[in-house]
């Protein structure tokens, strides 16, 4: 082997033993780097531990997580900790059995008292053979973009239920379908998570106790004389029903009838006496 080869030979190797030298040192440098920076993030975890109370943990895996937000809580992980924090009751979930809600209050250390349920009720009985229509819609099939269009919509009576079921789309529950041209209620299946109330933009559904047998199913504001013109069963204000209760349940305001259920005797006198027959006895 001559001179000049040798040579080439052992600066080759200092080379790749210099190379080989620099990895170990770096791998060494980004591992040290690495464990401090592990180390560091553990005592922080624990530094700025957040306690979770036990119990929150296992009312959420009780609640059925529907996310519904029926409660007045953002979902179920905001009603597990208002539950555990002892700011909700037991029984706070509307979707849930009663028999989730003693398992609730077994976790809690107290008892469920169950309150009667709401369900939603659309105060409008305009079907397409009562109600009178203005012009013929044809756009997109959406109440709220509707209620934009002049004249809040086809139908003459502004107050009334359009038909084209937002608050159907908003339902998780399955619970509210279009018949007839306006919106009906199952009151088995609804959970009163309250979006049918809100996705309607003429405020129509609201809430009433599922016992409840006599309802107003108008929302017309106007006097009798433009319901007539724009409804056959729109409530003129007549008072007869106010005049019959013996119970002081029932009150006309802004040319309206109003029920107060918590007076309510569920005689059905102001049903039978209704001339409209907008007061509907179930």
């Amino acid at each position: 082997m001559t001179n000049l080869a040798l040579f080439d030979l052992l600066s080759n190797t200092g080379v790749l033993a210099f190379n080989m030298q620099g990895l170990i040192t770096a791998a060494a440098i980004v591992g040290g780097v690495g464990l401090i920076i592990g180390i560091l993030l553990g005592l922080a975890a624990k530094v700025f531990e957040v306690e979770v109370d036990e119990r929150e943990l296992i009312v959420r895996d009780l609640l059925p997580g529907n996310n519904c937000g029926g409660c007045g809580y953002p979902g179920c992980d905001g009603l597990a900790k208002a539950i555990a924090a002892g700011e909700a009751p037991v029984s706070g979930c509307p979707v849930a059995s009663a028999e989730i809600h003693a398992k609730i209050g077994e976790v809690m250390g107290t008892e469920a008292i169950e309150s009667e349920r709401n369900v939603a009720f659309v105060k409008c009985n305009g079907t397409c053979d009562k109600t009178n229509v203005k012009y013929h819609y044809t756009g997109t099939p959406d109440c709220k973009k509707i209620s934009t269009v002049p004249g809040n919509g086809e139908k003459t009576c502004i107050y009334g239920c359009m038909g084209y079921g937002s608050c159907v789309r908003a339902c998780a529950f399955d619970a509210i379908h279009v018949v007839n041209g306006i919106a009906v209620v199952d009151k088995e299946k609804c959970v009163a998570c309250g979006k049918c109330i809100t996705a309607c933009p003429n405020d129509l559904i609201e809430f009433v106790p599922v016992s409840s047998t006599c309802k107003v199913q108008c929302n017309s504001k106007d006097k009798g004389k433009d319901v007539n013109a724009a409804c056959s069963v729109g409530c003129i204000g007549c008072m007869m029903c106010v005049k019959v209760c013996e119970s002081d349940a029932v009150t006309v305001t802004n040319n309206l009838a109003h029920i107060d259920y918590s007076k309510c005797t569920h005689c059905g006198k102001c049903a039978e006496k209704c001339p409209r027959k907008i007061i509907t006895i179930a």
